[in-house]
């Protein structure tokens, strides 16, 4: 008769009844290392990103012609040391063409002669809220001090004002990061909860669901917060295309990156995206690493392309449009070889489980006559998938928490 096998060991058996809760303690914290990396990722990113913003080589004009508005601008060179960047226009009409075209972020404009009455007129400081407020306020600062110093009020005129019901023009940046949520939140119900889907469905629901988040992106945009009171169906395609985008990666990476999906995503399209999208500072206020990130990454693309789109006439948008077919682009290359990986994964699976099959048959042939059919192995096999299974829910549910 066959001797009984355990697949447990006597001092196994014994540490588990002296301390029952070391191996939940040991899963716990094995998952606690995701949002350890998570806590210092987002202290890295957004702390590095705003934490010190500074102008560095932020362009701006002095608009006049002479020898007055050129020693003016070396002036202000030599002064800002590296923060400002500044050239000479020569009609106020050149310097407001450079800001609706995102030259240039402010243009002093000098005022020679003498008004009537003996006192010369007030200079005057061009700005365009629209492209970013916060650099319009730091260029205000610079010449409002400037001004002061001549005896003079410093006369502010906004070219490109914001949206009414958006004054700081921070309203897209607030939309991309709900954009962001819905789509990156969906890569764990798609990758974890659909992994039992052909790659195909997969891609189908994440068309479906991008369309659903880029629709949702327009109603907020649009009728409920008034953020922009123009040109819904062209912020619509850059939403969908910016939304497709991170699906596509998300959940072409969940088949090989598993439960480190969200993580993984999280660093992608928060961490790097929205530290880098200009929404609150243009990389001419930020240091050399996310300004260079803002040059191609989606969150840039969909924010710097909406206010082109939205306030500056289209000026640029092909460029930020085709940032965001890039990253779709890419994102369909990812899917597409978790498919081919996924495939053929499936077939050596296969082939091994009809190799394990055909000798599970002749062992069971050979040995029923002497001790009975063994079970032991189709146990293992099956607790083996629904420790699988229950993985995979705990996955999902961990990264949706999230």
């Amino acid at each position: 008769m066959s001797p009984v096998r355990s697949d447990h060991h006597p001092d196994h058996g014994r540490e588990q009844r002296r301390n029952p809760h070391a191996a939940g303690l040991r899963h716990v914290l094995t998952h606690l290392i995701t949002p350890l990396l998570m806590c210092i990722g987002m202290g890295l990113a957004y702390l590095g990103a705003f934490a010190n913003p500074a102008p560095h080589d932020l362009p701006v004009a002095v608009v006049g012609s002479g020898p007055s508005a050129q020693l003016l601008a070396q002036s202000i060179n030599d002064k800002a040391a590296g923060e400002l960047q500044v050239r000479t226009v020569a009609h106020r009409a050149d310097a407001v063409e450079q800001l609706r075209h995102q030259d240039i972020f402010g243009a002093y404009v000098l005022k020679g002669g003498a008004a009537h009455g003996g006192q010369r007129p007030a200079p005057e400081l061009l700005v365009a809220t629209a492209g970013s407020d916060t650099s319009a306020t730091v260029v205000q600062k610079i010449f409002t001090p400037l001004a002061a110093a001549q005896g003079q009020p410093l006369t502010v005129t906004d070219i490109a004002p914001t949206a009414k019901d958006d004054p700081t023009g921070q309203g897209i940046f607030f939309l991309l990061v709900a954009i962001s949520i819905g789509s990156y939140a969906s890569v764990a119900v798609i990758g974890g909860a659909g992994a039992v889907l052909p790659m195909r469905l997969r891609a189908a629901l994440v068309a479906g669901m991008s369309f659903v988040v880029s629709i949702l992106g327009v109603l907020f945009a649009g009728p409920v917060f008034h953020l922009v009171d123009h040109g819904l169906w062209g912020l619509w395609g850059m939403a969908w295309l910016y939304s497709a985008g991170i699906l596509l990666i998300g959940v072409g990476l969940h088949t090989f990156l598993k439960r480190w999906t969200t993580l993984g995503v999280m660093a992608l399209f928060v961490m790097l995206n929205f530290t880098s999208s200009g929404g609150i500072f243009r990389p001419e206020m930020q240091n050399g690493f996310f300004a260079a990130l803002h040059s191609f990454w989606n969150g840039a693309g969909f924010v710097e392309g909406t206010r082109s789109h939205v306030y500056f006439d289209g000026h640029g948008l092909a460029g930020h449009v085709w940032t965001l077919v890039v990253w779709l682009l890419v994102g369909a290359v990812v899917i597409t070889v978790a498919g081919l990986a996924e495939r053929r994964r499936k077939a050596a699976e296969s082939e091994a489980a009809e190799r394990a099959t055909a000798v599970a048959a002749a062992a069971v042939a050979a040995t029923v006559t002497e001790s009975g059919p063994r079970t032991g192995a189709g146990r293992r096999g099956a607790d083996r998938a629904n420790a699988e299974q229950a993985a995979e829910e705990e996955e999902m549910e961990e990264a949706v928490g999230v």
